[in-house]
């Protein structure tokens, strides 16, 4: 079923139809590319100045003024383009891009500006993190990225300055490869995905600092109370409330930011801008989908279509047909689909928490439009999710409040030491530590919370594997164990309760093989990146599986990957969900001889 977009407008109230005016007006009007998105996004589209190939780039970082929400705000773009421009490269080349800051000098965020091409194997002066691999781009001042271009697919480019991705400065990346694809397709489009704030990002974090809830509009109220007493009986109901409260945490607290705060962007138009990427029926499409947003997890499916995941992080998989996937910020999938039977298909992505979604089109010519799903319901965080059992409490709660946890309503302290996990000494009374996850696991075959027996066949990690054997090969000779760490209160975020900023270097040698476990201690999921190296993550027995620059972590979960140490110098390690970063769960891996 398709409809065209004028009979939508016409059915629209008078509120609506302004809404739908404000919200193409930044895929448009403002920076210049007409009222409708045109199909630069398909790479194979001559002629379109969205998107550069070649090895000599020029780019211009500068702030151009965009309104998604009838608000006029001021971006910070990419040759005055948000998204940043699509720079295709070919693999085997040697790139030039000479990066210019034309940001005003001063100002109360300081305009210093980089770029850090995420996922992209370099020398560590190239890697465009300021203060630990370059000084920066003083405003007035250019840089020139060289090198070497040693792999191919779908990746992305962003800031590592300040809050300049959350201001609009990120791009796709696309790299063609040097040997025929193990797959075929007719068209091909880029499906970025990000998040939009039209509040200034600084203030948006001391709000984070102050009320980290604020976005958290659905806590369970009376009502539900009630309703689960019915269900689950009353004293089962009283027990669970009792061991939240104690936590002082919210099972419904998902996301920190959502769409009460966020418009979500496809392609940098709003969904009543409705991005369109066109079809003719019978062909096969390949749409390289990005998440480029600072702090939300969508989950996409395409009523209608199944989607063929072939790519995952720019690495090919063996093909695996899924309805859904959660792609995490920072992560990138390369579908294939075979549109046929109707002329109008609905991109879908809803945000992890259920507050908000973006959509886009595939058709077979302009204005189309099909239906657009209603938003799943919205669920709530289990002491299971949290790796503490169905009847565990926190650990934290009885270390740093003095409470006897033993004596909690409901608590199953009966586990031996042997399946309880162990945490490092920097978690013990530490304030800016609110949970230790006590029995964690891979979850590898898990979709996610929301995405569980929702009658759709939904991706989940262990459905990946590379299409390749594991490229080094050798055992790891050392593992080194990380705990990601948080207050959710305070804001608070680390490693191993460490925050960035009194935390040594992990120090790795030259071209050592050593496998990383990273622990969830908290209720939150991060996408935990590694600059300049791959990250092979392994199953439950240590064996190779798929090969990924970002490696999403559920609340209680422990999972482990390779890592062989081939990069010289020091590379930012850090959650790519970028107010946790800038709250310091991140750290310098140093690289040496």
């Amino acid at each position: 079923m398709a409809f065209e977009i004028n009979e939508l407008q016409d059915e629209m109230a008078v509120p609506a139809r302004r809404r739908f005016v404000q919200g193409i007006a930044a895929g448009g009007a403002l920076l210049g590319l007409g009222l409708w998105p045109r199909p630069g996004w398909a790479l194979r589209s001559a002629g379109q100045p969205e998107v550069l190939s070649g090895t000599e780039f020029d780019l211009s970082i500068g702030e151009t003024p965009v309104d998604f929400t009838g608000h006029v705000r001021n971006a910070v773009t990419v040759n005055g383009s948000l998204p940043a421009p699509l720079l295709r490269w070919k693999e085997g080349s040697t790139v030039n891009l000479r990066v210019r800051n034309t940001l005003q000098r001063g100002g109360m965020h300081g305009n210093e500006a980089s770029i850090h091409w995420h996922g992209i194997l370099l020398p560590a002066n190239m890697d465009g993190v300021p203060g630990m691999s370059f000084d920066g781009i003083a405003p007035g001042e250019s840089y020139l990225y060289r090198f070497h271009v040693r792999q191919a697919g779908t990746y992305w480019y962003h800031s590592h300055s300040g809050f300049q991705e959350q201001r609009g400065l990120y791009g796709p990346l696309i790299i063609d490869p040097i040997e025929p694809e193990p797959f075929h397709y007719d068209r091909d489009y880029v499906v970025l995905l990000s998040d939009w704030t039209d509040l200034d990002p600084q203030h948006l974090f001391a709000r984070l600092k102050k009320m980290s809830m604020y976005d958290n509009r659905y806590q369970r109220t009376a009502g539900n109370f009630i309703r689960d007493a019915r269900r689950n009986g009353l004293s089962a109901t009283l027990a669970d409330r009792r061991m939240w409260g104690g936590m002082r945490m919210s099972p419904s607290d998902l996301s920190d930011v959502n769409a009460n705060t966020y418009t979500y962007l496809m392609n940098g138009t709003t969904s009543l801008g409705n991005w369109t990427g066109l079809f003719k029926p019978g062909e096969k499409v390949r749409l390289r989908v990005i998440n480029g947003s600072s702090m939300t997890h969508f989950d996409l499916r395409i009523p209608g279509l199944k989607m063929t995941v072939v790519a995952a992080d720019g690495q090919y998989v063996h093909a695996v047909t899924v309805d859904e996937f959660r792609i995490a910020p920072a992560e990138t999938y390369d579908v294939i689909v075979e549109p046929s039977g109707q002329d109008a298909y609905t991109l879908f992505a809803q945000d992890l928490g259920r507050t908000g979604y973006i959509s886009g089109t595939l058709a077979v010519r302009e204005g189309l439009r099909a239906p657009i799903p209603a938003i799943d319901p919205r669920p709530l965080l289990t002491m299971s999710d949290m790796a503490m059992g169905h009847d565990m409490g926190s650990m934290q709660g009885m270390e740093h409040s003095g409470n006897d946890m033993s004596a909690m309503p409901g608590m199953d302290m009966g586990h031996g030491s042997g399946d309880m996990q162990s945490h490092p000494v920097s978690e013990h009374g530490n304030p800016l530590v609110d949970m230790l996850a006590m029995t964690p696991s891979p979850k590898l075959d898990d979709p996610g919370i929301g995405l569980r027996d929702n009658g759709r066949k939904v991706l989940s990690y262990s459905m990946l594997r590379s299409a390749f054997d594991d490229p080094d090969g050798r055992n790891p000779g050392r593992e080194v164990e990380l705990h990601l760490t948080g207050h959710m209160e305070k804001f608070a975020w680390s490693f191993n309760g460490q925050k960035f900023s009194d935390a040594a270097p992990l120090k790795l040698t030259y071209g050592e093989r050593v496998r990383i476990v990273l622990v969830n201690d908290t209720m939150m999921t991060h996408p935990i990146h590694l600059h300049g190296m791959w990250s092979d993550l392994e199953d439950e027995h240590g064996n190779f599986m798929v090969r990924k620059h970002t490696i999403d972590m559920p609340p209680g979960t422990r999972r482990s990957y390779r890592v062989r140490a081939d990069a010289l110098g020091g590379w930012a390690y850090h959650c790519h969900l970028l107010y946790h970063m800038e709250a310091g769960m991140m750290r310098t891996v140093r690289v040496g001889e």
